[in-house]
């Protein structure tokens, strides 16, 4: 059976064409449990959307949608939550961060998180 992965997803949005607010849906339909970051504080379908570096437990995978300018203040935030993977989504690949999360001992994929849920890579 699929195991559920806590899932951050960096760069949410309550803007129904933007991917993040895909993902985030996609991935509760899937049965993971989300938290999400936002530019502004919101709430998704019962999802809080939180502003800042706020403190989770328990995150698996953290899954961005903000560019390479916008990932640079949340590295030390991201490291510290010791998620077991980062995936970059199109448009957010980011090199100089891939070096500090494997110097970290996570793992780095770039991808959909979209397409990975849709063929079971997720």
């Amino acid at each position: 059976m699929a195991t559920h992965k806590k899932t951050l997803v960096m760069g949410a949005s309550t803007e129904p064409s933007r991917y993040a607010y895909k993902a985030i849906n996609m991935l509760r339909r899937y049965g993971h449990p989300v938290v999400a970051i936002g530019k502004k504080a919101d709430e998704l379908d019962g999802i809080k959307i939180e502003k800042g570096q706020v403190q989770y437990d328990g995150v698996d995978t953290v899954t961005l949608y903000l560019n390479p300018m916008n990932q640079r203040q949340y590295y030390d935030y991201i490291i510290g939550l010791k998620p077991r993977r980062v995936i970059f989504n199109p448009g957010t690949e980011n090199p100089e961060f891939y070096s500090l999360l494997k110097e970290n001992g996570i793992a780095v994929e770039t991808g959909c998180t979209l397409v990975m849920l849709s063929i079971n890579q997720y």
